[in-house]
């Protein structure tokens, strides 16, 4: 939001401060100023001039001298300028003076352009005659400007004034950061009442009165139907006669140029200068074109098209709002009128239109057609309802004095009923509270009523002004004590509260225990995207009808490769392998935590799981038991290891058919390891072989424990039993420790494999393995009778999995 100083103070007539002062000033008290831009740099010593005389330069057919009188004096000054004649006033350079810019308009230093007394040809000239491109403007703000040439000043511009003044250049521009709950200073008044709070200055609001002169009654002229209240919930509606289009007066068109906004003649000019002035935007139609006088406010339909006024075709649907007449469309509501219906030099009779229109579909629509204007701007934001009969009675007002028509009597009015201003209780010691302050209550209603909130003392409730839609509750009353109390005068305080012990969550802590097992085992921190491609799952040869095929499309995507969330998380740790296998990095080992997405049904109606998974990936030194070896230590440091079993029956398409394992706890599958099958390692151009393993942390955290039992030093001795077995290759060493366990009891304190073996002293289709077996009575010594029952109950159960006791 751009407003310029002298717009301001306007309505703040006592704001008296430098621009760093106002600054620094409105930014503390909470209206964020970005930056400032004095008009008038670089101009120094520019007065008015008139011309006397003109002769033609003795020495240059395209130079002439000038005589000039500067009101102090009569000087002399050498131009090339071909557009003024004797008697011109114009704005002239002193000795010693400075410009903004140079003859075409280009970009000067930041210091501008020093103008000296000398010679042009042999001739003295003593200064410089102006375009308005050399003061740092454009034709586009000053309208009466030429095309190319000297400024020319009205007749009755006194001679030897400041021409930066009479220009209205003697001002600057701020630029305010506004958050787009504060509707209200998305205008100048808005930003001047601010003003005036934070100065503590009195704030003058312009007094709006419209004089009616008009013939007959708006009410005979035009009638409005709403026949979508929830998109538009006010229309506000009058006519203006006899309309005379010409330009604005100078002091309109200098306000509007401050803001950056083009003057072009009184009609428009006008409702631009509401918008800026009330943050309303408004309309101008040409009320002959209004087919059966009526104006209907309701949804176009799918596949209309319109033609705005700047002649492009737009493409509508149900959800854009227009503005009709009883046989057409003549605008897209609140973004732009129709070509059909625009405003001409020709025009005699006008409606103005003010409305409040719902925000969110405003800038939808304004997306949907392709084009945002400064008016779907402000609508996108939400304005006050009760500001719309306001800014079409202020251009009303406008109109009467500039003398470019005449007001119907009445306005029409349709819509929802306004709602009643929000009050609710001041509750000063709450707020008191909050702040760490100590303001009396007289003091908070004063700091209030600078902004025009009112308070009921009756009920000692503040009344909320229609304008402040984001004052809603206690804190926010709070928060406008503290911007204009002053920040700056807040003490400094400790928190009341007592202070609570930090810590993290036990779902962070098995995730930071698995992170720090990874880091141990020498495994290093990954992240990939989410987002994959639907390639990836050709690429891990997953078959057509697997689960993981089941993604999430992503409406808006970067492309292709990023148009899908992930179900699995290999994709992103295979292709960070590869990177590092094909940039010659040895022994890679890679881990990562990311969540993949699991839809409950497509298309989505819910949100998707998101669970996390700890993906671990290497090449290089090590084997699939290495990688096992992490997940037990792994599941060991969470108080899981007592459960958990491998299943060499994953069926994993990815991994090699006789390398892959699911490993269960419990009886529920958490997770699965193996080595990439030959063919996916192919597809991702890994020449050696992966092995990687994915644990479902869900389901860590379910089953995981952290509480250490303490058990003191065995007092009595251990009975060590070794067995040597001939094992079919089928069985699997976790059948053999698994029965053992069973069978073995209580007494049963350990057991480890020391030995797995074969070769050609072992039948075809077997193979050696010996464990060595530990005993211990914790209340006694063990004698070899409880030793060898146990062992004989061990034995039975392992002939059972047809296993024999090697001689």
């Amino acid at each position: 939001m751009n407003s310029s100083k002298s717009w301001i103070k306007a309505y703040v007539p006592d704001l008296s401060c430098t621009d760093q002062e106002f600054f620094d000033a409105m930014t503390l008290s909470g209206t964020k100023t970005e930056t400032y831009t004095p008009l008038d740099k670089n101009l120094e010593k520019i007065v008015v001039g008139q011309i006397k005389t003109i002769e033609q330069h003795p020495d240059a057919d395209k130079l002439v001298i000038c005589r000039v009188d500067i009101g102090t004096e009569m000087i002399q000054i050498v131009t090339g300028a071909k557009n003024m004649k004797e008697g011109d006033k114009v704005p002239v350079v002193l000795d010693g003076g400075r410009v903004a810019g140079g003859h075409d308009g280009s970009p000067n230093p930041a210091e501008g352009i020093k103008i000296k007394a000398g010679k042009l040809r042999g001739v003295p000239s003593a200064g410089m005659m102006c375009s308005i491109e050399e003061l740092g403007s454009t034709k586009d703000f000053y309208p009466e400007a030429p095309e190319d040439g000297l400024y020319i000043f009205p007749e009755d511009t006194e001679v030897g004034a400041d021409a930066v003044d009479v220009l209205g250049l003697h001002d600057t521009v701020f630029e305010f950061e506004v958050t787009s709950n504060r509707v209200d200073c998305y205008s100048i008044l808005g930003i001047a009442r601010e003003a005036a709070a934070t100065f503590k200055l009195p704030f003058n609001a312009p007094a709006i009165e419209v004089k009616e002169d008009g013939e007959g009654k708006t009410s005979d002229m035009i009638s409005v139907e709403i026949k979508d209240t929830d998109l538009c919930t006010n229309y506000c509606a009058r006519v203006v006669t006899d309309i005379k289009i010409e330009p604005s007066p100078k002091w309109m068109q200098r306000r509007l140029s401050s803001v950056g906004i083009r003057p072009i003649n009184n009609l428009v000019d006008i409702t631009n200068y509401v918008m800026m002035e009330l943050g309303q935007p408004m309309h101008a139609y040409d009320l002959s074109t209004i087919a059966g006088n009526k104006i209907v406010v309701k949804r176009a339909a799918d596949g209309d098209t319109f033609v705005t006024l700047d002649g492009q075709e737009r493409k509508l649907d149900k959800d854009v709002l227009m503005i009709c007449d009883a046989e057409k469309a003549v605008g897209i509501a609140g973004i732009m009128g129709g070509e059909n219906s625009m405003i001409t030099d020709d025009v005699k009779t006008v409606l103005f239109e003010a409305a409040t229109f719902n925000g969110p579909n405003i800038r939808k629509s304004a997306k949907r057609v392709g084009l945002r204007t400064d008016a779907s701007g402000f609508f996108e934001k939400g304005l006050d309802p009760a500001n719309a009969e306001v800014a079409i009675n202020r251009a009303c007002q406008l109109i009467n004095e500039l003398g470019c028509g005449r007001v119907v009597p009445g306005i029409v009015r349709e819509g929802l009923p306004i709602a009643p201003l929000k009050r609710f209780a001041l509750e000063a010691d709450k707020i008191n509270k909050l702040l760490g302050t100590d303001i009396s209550k007289e003091d908070m209603i004063a700091i209030l009523n600078k902004e025009e909130v009112g308070y009921d003392a009756a009920t000692d409730e503040v009344i909320i002004p229609s304008f402040r839609q984001d004052l809603n509750q206690m804190c926010d009353i709070a928060e406008e004590v503290a911007r204009f109390y002053g920040y700056d005068k807040i003490p400094t305080t400790l928190p009341k509260n007592s202070a609570t012990t930090g810590g993290i969550s036990f779902k962070m802590s098995v995730e930071k225990k698995a992170r720090e097992v990874a880091q141990f085992c020498g495994f290093s921190q990954g992240y990939t995207y989410s987002f994959e491609s639907p390639k990836v799952f050709d690429k891990l040869l997953l078959p057509e009808d697997a689960v993981e095929r089941q993604a999430i499309k992503i409406s808006n995507p970067l492309g292709e490769d990023f148009s899908i969330m992930r179900t699995i998380p290999l994709n992103g740790m295979l292709t960070s392998l590869a990177t590092n296998y094909n940039r010659r990095n040895k022994d890679v080992r890679l881990y990562e935590m990311g969540n993949i997405y699991v839809a409950k049904s497509l298309p989505l109606t819910e949100l998707p799981d998101e669970r996390m998974q700890f993906t671990l990936g290497f090449y290089g030194d090590g084997d699939f038991y290495s990688m096992k070896g992490v997940i037990e230590e792994l599941l060991d440091s969470v108080g899981m290891l007592d459960k958990v079993e491998y299943d060499p029956n994953a069926g994993k398409s990815f991994l090699h058919p006789g390398r892959q394992a699911n490993v269960v706890y419990d009886g529920e599958v958490i997770g699965y390891l193996g080595e990439v099958h030959p063919v996916v390692c192919d597809n991702y151009d890994i020449g050696t072989r992966v092995y990687v393993a994915v644990i479902d942390m869900p389901h860590v955290v379910e089953h995981a424990n952290f509480d250490t039992i303490y058990t003191g030093i065995a007092k009595f001795p251990a009975v060590t039993r070794d067995i040597s077995m001939v094992v079919p290759k089928e069985v699997l060493a976790g059948d053999i420790e698994k029965m053992i366990r069973q069978r073995g009891g209580k007494k049963l304190e350990d057991l480890s494999l020391f030995d797995i073996y074969e070769g050609e002293q072992i039948k075809a289709g077997f193979k050696s393995m010996a464990y060595s077996l530990v005993f211990r009575d914790k209340e006694k010594t063990l004698e070899d009778d409880e030793v060898n029952a146990a062992m004989k109950k061990i034995l039975n159960g392992l002939e059972s999995l047809n296993i024999e006791l090697r001689s």
